[in-house]
C-alpha cells in the first residue's frame, strides 16, 4: 500500500505477543504518533501510541476473543489499513490470531542466537540459512518441509525465544553503516550499540524482513533476553561490572539496552493482567487527552534504576497451557554479584522461582536462556574458575581464575554454584512429588551456547524425567574450525579435567548427575516441543538451499528426541 504523504507509516510489525484463550496482544512500532487499530472478524480494537526518544509504539489488547479460533486481523494506522501485506510475493497467507484450546496439550518452538543480515548466497555463506526463516516458509506452505518432518507443518502455539534476539556488541555491516552514519566508529564504544537510536535500528533489522514479519505477526511469541542483547559476558562477575562502569558510555548503553528491551521484547510477555500491574505500563494507561505520552524520561530513569537496583524489576514470568507449566527465568539481571557473595539469582528472585517450581502438572517446563546442565566436565570446570576467582588458590589464582572465567564464558549456571545448588534442589523435590504431585516431566529450554543437544538427570524410576534440552543457534553458527575443539572439550577432555580441576579447589560434587542423550549438533536450526501421551516429541529443524534458492531455504529435520515419561496409573 502506498502511504499518503504525511500520513503514519508502519515501521515495524505487527508483532504477536501473548495469547491465551481468550484475549491477545498486537505490538507495532510506528512513523509518528497515532491510533491504532486491530480488527479481527466483525471486532476491533485500538490502541495509543507512545513515544520513547522520538519513536512511536503501540500495544492493543484484543480481548472477548473465542477459545480455540484461528481468526485473520489487520492492522489500521491513522484510519488507514498497513498490514497484512506481502511486498516480495511470496504469497504468505493473511496473518491470523490464534487463540488456544482448553485442555489442548502445548506445542512450543524454541531457540537462540540470531544474527540479521541478507537471506542470499552471501548472507547464507557467512552466517547459514536462518532457521527461523525457513520454518516460517513451511508453517505458510511456501516450501515444503524434507526428511522426517510432516508435509503440512503443524504450527506451534507459540514460540519462546531464550535470549540474544539481537546482538548490540557483534553488530553486522548493515548495522555498521547505520552506526557510522551518525557517529564516529573508531571512538568509543566502536561499532557496538550506544543509545536508543541504535538499538531501535538493530531491532528494525532483526524484525523487518517481510517473511520473519509474518512469522511473528502470526505466531505467538515469549522472550527472554541473554548477554548478547546487552553485551558479551553481561554480569559475569563483579570486577566484570567495575570494568564496565568505568567506562563513559555504559551507562548510556545499558539504561538504552534494557528500556528498549523492555518496549521491545518484555512488554509482549506481560498477560493484561500483569500489564495493569506493571508501573511502566499503569503510567501510559493513565495518561489522558489527545497528545501522545513522550515516556523518555521515565523509561530511562526506570531502565537505570532496574540495572542498579534488580529487585525494583523481575523480568521472569510463567505461564499455564493446558497441563503444563512454562517458567521463564532472567539469569541476567538478577545476578548478586559480590565479592563474598555470588550467586546467579539475587534473594527475591529466588524465591519467586520457589514459588513457581511446584507440581500438580504433567509438565514443567523451565526457560533459560543459559544451559541449566551444560557437559558433566564443563559444569565441573565452571565450579572451579569461580572457586579459583573466589581465591581457593591464593591472590595469583584468584587473578587467573578472573582472567579464565572471563576468556573463556565460563559463567553459567555451574559458575554460580550457590544458586545452581538451591534451583537443582528445588527441581530434585519437585521430581520426587515433595511439592505436589510429581509432573511427569521437568525439562529445562535454554540456548546460548551456539550447538545443541540433549541430557537426562539419573534419578529414581518413579520420579519425573528431567531433562536439559538446548537449541542454539537460530542464526549464528560456530565456525568449523571451533566446532570440533567445542565438542571435544565440552564432551571429552572437559569430563576427567573438570572433575580433578573441582575436586583439587575442594568444590563439592553436583547434587545428582546426568547424561548425554543426543547431540551435539551445530546447524543452524529451531526446536519444537510437543506434549503428547508418551511423554515429550521434540525435534530440530534446520533450513536447507535447494536449486540455488537461497531465500526460499527448505526446513530439514536434524534431530528428533523422545522423552517417554507414561502418565501414572
Amino acid at each position: 500500500m502506498t502511504a499518503e504523504q504525511g500520513s503514519p507509516t508502519l515501521v515495524l510489525g505487527p508483532l504477536l505477543r501473548h495469547v491465551d484463550t481468550t484475549a491477545a496482544s498486537v505490538w507495532v512500532e510506528t512513523s509518528a504518533g497515532c491510533e491504532v487499530t486491530v480488527t479481527a472478524g466483525e471486532r476491533s480494537w485500538t490502541g495509543r501510541t507512545f513515544a520513547v526518544h522520538d519513536h512511536h509504539y503501540a500495544l492493543v489488547e484484543c480481548e472477548g476473543l473465542e477459545p480455540g479460533t484461528i481468526t485473520p486481523y489487520t492492522v489500521t494506522i491513522g484510519g488507514r489499513q498497513v498490514w497484512p501485506e506481502d511486498p516480495d510475493g511470496l504469497g504468505l497467507p493473511p496473518s491470523v490470531i490464534p487463540t488456544l484450546k482448553p485442555g489442548k496439550p502445548l506445542r512450543l518452538a524454541f531457540g537462540s542466537c540470531r544474527t540479521s543480515v541478507e537471506h542470499d548466497e552471501e548472507g547464507n555463506k557467512t552466517h547459514g540459512v536462518d532457521a527461523l526463516r525457513a520454518y516460517a516458509l513451511a508453517m505458510a506452505r511456501v516450501t515444503v518441509p524434507d526428511g522426517d518432518l510432516p508435509a503440512e507443518l503443524p504450527w506451534p502455539d507459540m514460540v519462546l525465544f531464550l535470549g540474544d534476539q539481537v546482538y548490540a556488541d557483534e553488530t553486522t555491516q548493515a548495522m555498521r553503516d547505520f552506526i557510522e552514519s551518525r557517529r564516529d566508529i573508531e571512538q568509543a564504544p566502536w561499532a557496538e550499540l550506544k543509545d536508543w537510536q541504535e538499538y531501535a535500528e538493530l531491532y528494525r533489522l532483526a524484525w523487518c524482513d517481510p517473511v520473519t514479519r509474518w512469522l511473528l505477526s502470526t505466531l505467538p511469541s515469549a522472550m527472554i533476553f541473554d548477554d548478547h542483547d546487552i553485551r558479551d559476558d553481561w554480569n559475569t562477575s563483579a570486577q566484570w561490572r567495575r570494568e564496565m562502569e568505568q567506562t563513559d558510555w555504559w551507562h548510556e548503553r545499558i539504561v538504552a539496552g534494557l528500556g528498549s528491551y523492555w518496549v521491545y521484547q518484555h512488554l509482549g510477555n506481560l498477560t493484561s493482567q500483569e500489564r495493569a500491574e506493571d508501573p511502566v505500563w499503569q503510567r501510559i494507561v493513565q495518561h489522558e487527552g489527545d497528545d501522545e505520552l513522550d515516556l523518555t524520561e521515565e523509561l530511562d530513569r526506570f531502565a537505570d534504576r532496574a540495572d542498579q537496583e534488580p529487585t525494583s524489576y523481575r523480568w521472569s514470568y510463567a505461564r499455564d497451557v493446558a497441563d503444563t507449566r512454562l517458567v521463564v527465568v532472567d539469569s541476567r539481571a538478577a545476578r548478586v554479584l559480590e565479592d563474598d557473595q555470588r550467586s546467579i539469582l539475587d534473594e527475591a528472585e529466588m524465591s519467586w522461582l520457589d514459588e513457581q517450581l511446584r507440581g500438580d502438572v504433567d509438565h514443567l517446563l523451565i526457560g533459560t536462556s543459559l544451559p541449566f546442565l551444560l557437559p558433566e566436565g564443563l559444569q565441573n570446570l565452571e565450579a572451579f574458575s569461580e572457586a579459583l576467582a573466589g581465591g581457593a588458590w591464593g591472590r595469583r589464582g584468584a587473578k587467573a581464575g578472573e582472567f579464565f572465567r572471563q576468556g573463556v564464558d565460563l559463567e553459567h549456571w555451574g559458575a554460580f554454584q550457590e544458586g545452581f545448588r538451591q534451583v537443582a534442589g528445588m527441581v530434585k523435590e519437585v521430581a520426587v512429588g515433595a511439592r505436589g504431585a510429581a509432573p511427569r516431566t521437568v525439562t529445562f529450554l535454554s540456548g546460548d551456547v551456539h550447538h545443541s543437544y540433549v541430557s537426562q538427570v539419573v534419578g529414581p524410576r518413579d520420579a519425573s524425567k528431567v531433562v536439559q534440552a538446548v537449541c542454539s543457534p537460530i542464526r549464528n553458527p560456530l565456525k568449523r574450525r571451533w566446532r570440533f575443539a567445542t565438542a571435544a572439550l565440552s564432551y571429552g577432555v572437559a569430563g576427567p579435567l573438570g572433575l580433578l580441576a573441582a575436586r583439587s579447589a575442594k568444590v563439592p560434587d553436583p547434587p545428582f548427575r546426568w547424561n548425554r542423550l543426543r547431540g551435539p549438533w551445530f546447524d543452524n536450526n529451531l526446536a519444537t516441543l510437543e506434549v503428547t501421551d508418551a511423554g515429550l516429541d521434540m525435534w530440530w529443524a534446520t533450513g536447507n538451499v535447494h536449486d540455488g534458492r537461497h531465500d526460499r531455504p527448505v526446513l530439514t529435520c536434524v534431530e528428533t528426541v523422545e522423552i517417554e515419561a507414561p502418565r501414572q496409573a
